[in-house]
C-alpha cells in the first residue's frame, strides 16, 4: 500500500490489490486504451481525464465503469481489469474509488456526452502531466502515474 498526498494535499491511499479499502466502492476511475492510444474525455469544468465517476444505486462498480465509459466517450468496452483502488481523506469527506483498465472495443459518437465534451483519443500522456493546464486535477497526482506503471507491468502496454 502506497501513501501520498493528491493535488489538493489531501491523503491518498493506493492498493493494487481488490477491494482494500472497501467492498463497495462508490467511485470509478477507468483507464482507458483504444487502438493503442488512450481515450479520455473533456470534462466541462475540470479538463482532460479519464472516464469515471459515481456508482449509481443498485449498481454495481464494475457496472458503474462501463456505464461511465459508455456515457463520457461513446465506448464500449471489450475487456475490463479491475485493477486496484484508491481511498481520499479529503476535508469533508472520504472516497473510496475503484481503478480499472479497459480495452475499448469501439467508440461511436452519441448526441450527448452528460456533463463531458466527449472522446479524446492521444497517442501518449504527456511526461509532465502534473503541469499541464488542459488536465484536470484527477489526473496529477500518483494514482494515475502508479496504475499506468502497473498496467505497463501487467498488460505490457506502452
Amino acid at each position: 500500500m502506497d501513501k501520498f498526498k493528491d493535488y489538493y494535499n489531501n491523503e491518498v491511499m493506493l492498493s493494487f490489490q481488490p477491494n482494500a479499502f472497501s467492498q463497495e466502492p462508490k467511485h470509478v476511475f477507468v483507464i482507458c486504451r483504444y487502438q493503442d492510444n488512450w481515450l479520455l474525455t473533456k470534462h466541462r469544468s475540470r479538463g482532460l481525464e479519464f472516464p469515471g465517476g459515481k456508482v449509481e444505486t443498485g449498481e454495481t462498480a464494475e457496472q458503474a465503469a462501463i456505464r461511465e465509459v459508455k456515457e463520457e466517450t461513446g465506448a464500449t468496452i471489450d475487456q475490463l481489469y479491475n485493477i486496484g483502488q484508491y481511498m481520499v481523506k479529503g476535508k469533508s469527506e472520504t472516497i473510496v474509488k475503484n481503478i480499472y483498465y479497459a480495452k475499448i472495443a469501439q467508440v461511436l459518437d452519441q448526441e450527448s456526452y452528460y456533463e463531458t465534451e466527449g472522446p479524446i483519443v492521444l497517442k501518449q500522456l504527456p511526461s509532465k502531466i502534473e503541469d499541464d493546464k488542459r488536465f484536470s486535477f484527477i489526473m496529477k497526482d500518483d494514482v494515475l502515474r502508479r496504475s499506468l506503471l502497473n498496467i505497463q507491468t501487467k498488460f505490457k502496454s506502452n
